[in-house]
């Protein structure tokens, strides 16, 4: 049985502050691949007033990753930048299970939001 979507969009992204928390600020996309093949993942970030970015990721088979947009080596490179407005549209090869997550320092919340499937 294939469990998960192929497509996957978090409207709402953000990258917070770090903040002075328990919980440093953050916001992450975590993708979870219960085939037995590898998924080869597509980011696109969408802005308010640029142009999209694109970059490509990998889930090994009946695993977890977790990517950090602050994280250069997680984004390819693309990292958010603070308090900057966009979304994420994964597409994936194999269907997958996806999750955006981010810690906010200003409210003192931490919140996950399983985002739109296809």
């Amino acid at each position: 049985m294939n469990y998960g979507k192929k497509v996957w969009i978090f409207p709402d992204a953000e990258l917070p502050p770090v903040g002075e928390n328990e919980i440093p600020g953050h916001e992450s996309v975590i993708i979870t691949n219960v085939s037995n093949q590898r998924a080869h993942v597509k980011f696109t970030l969408l802005f308010v007033d640029r142009p999209p970015v694109s970059f490509d990721t990998e889930v090994e088979a009946m695993r977890v990753r977790c990517l950090r947009s602050n994280n250069a080596e997680d984004f390819c490179g693309h990292t958010a930048n603070e308090g900057e407005q966009y979304a994420i549209m994964l597409e994936s090869d194999v269907p997958v299970v996806a999750q955006y997550g981010r810690a906010e320092p200003r409210v003192v919340n931490f919140y996950t939001t399983p985002g739109y499937c296809e």
